[in-house]
């Protein structure tokens, strides 16, 4: 961007500011909703809570699924970008 180019949009300046941050915002929401760790620690404690009793067969097929399908969603926006 040019010395002329940089005057003429000085008015624009708080809302590339605004941008910026938006964008920035999103950024970070992005990576924490992504971030394939969170649905790891489930899939252990899901092996866990089986080992231990604390739940069935059937409630651990089910939320394994789950979880499964969100590892599998997560993968898919990090190879997409």
């Amino acid at each position: 961007m040019g010395l002329f180019t940089q005057l003429a949009t000085l008015p624009l300046a708080p809302v590339r500011g605004v941008v910026w941050v938006a964008e920035r915002v999103q950024e970070a929401a992005e990576n924490e909703y992504y971030d394939p760790a969170p649905v790891q620690r489930a899939l252990a404690e899901l092996e866990r809570g089986l080992q231990a009793g604390e739940i069935d067969e059937e409630e651990f097929t089910r939320r394994e699924e789950e979880l499964l399908d969100r590892l599998a969603e997560i993968q898919a926006y990090w190879q997409s970008r």
